[in-house]
């Protein structure tokens, strides 16, 4: 058997296995959009406030699992898989190449799911993608969590960079595996989401689409209610800069540093603190 076919079967065995750990009742669809068939998992009351969760680069929508068992209470969740990232959503539309394009997508999954609005909570790289919809889609952003997010107010340590270069140059599920245990450094972390993260590098995946920080001017006027969470123990980035940018920035944002989190941690192990955190800002 090819060795991407093993991949493929492997990852999608560890995909299973996390997802049945999820709170019950939780069911699954495939939202046909024009960027690509998205993969999303809900749980909660359908009668309950929608709340998106997106995860980060290299994650899939389990990650999310204690987030929607402490959320699933008063919210309806729904968490993606990214198109062209790991995961079950399939880039079999248009691709995904702009800001522009993630907004149209979300404008699409939103439709899908009949929705006119919902909240939005973001890991990482799904922060930044959350942060750009909130700015480009106000209307249909009602609150917006950022969970310590990278690309929105500060740089990655060039420390992190070095670190992540030979998963970078040839990523290996070993490779990935290593940097998520020096990140990490020993602390505490969900070893079937682990393990995902890590089988998720050997897959086959579409280039992410980045781009430059938010201006002072764009975050000035960002409209949502907006919540930073960042990892006080993160080695991706400075979690006391990018509080600090994010407050001179955005008026009345509220920040709160999660002092034992790292930034691979979450949002699978997300601490009690931070679980409070948000209930109590997104049921407002």
């Amino acid at each position: 058997m090819p060795q991407a076919e093993t991949t493929v079967g492997t990852f999608a065995r560890a995909y299973e296995d996390v997802l049945a750990t999820w709170p019950r009742p939780t069911t699954t669809s495939e939202l046909r959009t024009p960027h690509g068939t998205t993969h999303v998992l809900h749980h909660g009351p359908e009668d309950g406030r929608p709340l998106l969760l997106l995860p980060g680069g290299g994650a899939t929508a389990c990650s999310w699992r204690t987030a929607a068992a402490a959320l699933g209470a008063t919210h309806r969740v729904h968490a993606v898989d990214l198109v062209g990232g790991p995961g079950r959503s399939r880039a079999d539309g248009r691709p995904i190449r702009t800001a522009a394009d993630l907004t149209a997508w979300l404008d699409a999954v939103l439709d899908g799911l009949g929705l006119t609005s919902a909240s939005f909570c973001g890991h990482s790289y799904g922060g930044w993608i959350a942060l750009r919809y909130a700015l480009a889609a106000p209307d249909r952003t009602d609150r917006l969590a950022l969970l310590d997010p990278t690309g929105c107010f500060a740089g990655f340590r060039p420390g992190y960079l070095l670190r992540a270069l030979p998963l970078l140059l040839r990523p290996t599920a070993a490779r990935a595996e290593a940097l998520l245990a020096w990140e990490t450094g020993g602390a505490e972390q969900d070893p079937g989401v682990r393990r995902l993260d890590a089988l998720a590098a050997e897959l086959p995946r579409h280039r992410p689409v980045t781009g430059p920080r938010p201006t002072r001017a764009e975050l000035a006027a960002l409209r949502p209610p907006t919540l930073l969470l960042t990892a006080g123990r993160s080695r991706v980035h400075d979690a006391a800069r990018i509080a600090e940018r994010a407050r001179a920035a955005i008026p009345g944002i509220v920040t709160e540093t999660l002092p034992t989190a790292t930034h691979h941690t979450l949002p699978a192990d997300l601490p009690p603190s931070a679980l409070s955190a948000l209930r109590a800002f997104l049921s407002v």
